[in-house]
């Protein structure tokens, strides 16, 4: 009887050194999980708004940084799970538009920057129309 007495109180003493570990295993990979969302949830949106911003660009030639950000922000409100709080730059210029996020908690932090041409699809098209008419290869009509 001795013998399993001290059997189970050798298994308490390395029990009691292993969880510790694997709890600090299992809340990193929790704590990693979260850092990624979040990463992913701000990088889209800069994205989106990236993309929106060049949109309105292209049809009103005009778009307000205020507005930029306020999509922005609108798009991660109430997503971001670690990083409660994030920031947000929006730069338009007439070739691209440019969003630049970060967030903070404590000394941990991360930053996306996304961007988005200002493309025009239809005067590209109306350039190869052109240029296939002068040189002969469009298909002519009778």
């Amino acid at each position: 009887m001795d013998s399993k007495k001290a059997l189970n109180g050798s298994m308490t003493i390395e029990m009691s050194f292993l969880m510790p570990v694997l709890m600090l295993m299992i809340m990193s990979s929790i704590f990693a999980v979260f850092y990624f969302h979040d990463k992913n949830v701000l990088s889209a949106a800069a994205y989106e708004t990236a993309v929106v911003g060049s949109v309105k660009m292209r049809e009103k030639k005009k778009v307000a940084p205020g507005e930029l950000e306020a999509l922005f922000r609108e798009r991660t409100a109430r997503k971001c799970i670690l990083f409660s709080g994030s920031s947000v730059r929006a730069d338009a210029g007439e070739r691209e538009v440019r969003i630049e996020a970060s967030a903070n908690k404590g000394r941990l932090g991360l930053s996306v920057v996304k961007r988005a041409a200002v493309t025009e699809p239809e005067n590209h098209i109306r350039d190869i129309r052109r240029l296939k008419k002068t040189a002969g290869l469009e298909k002519r009509e009778d």
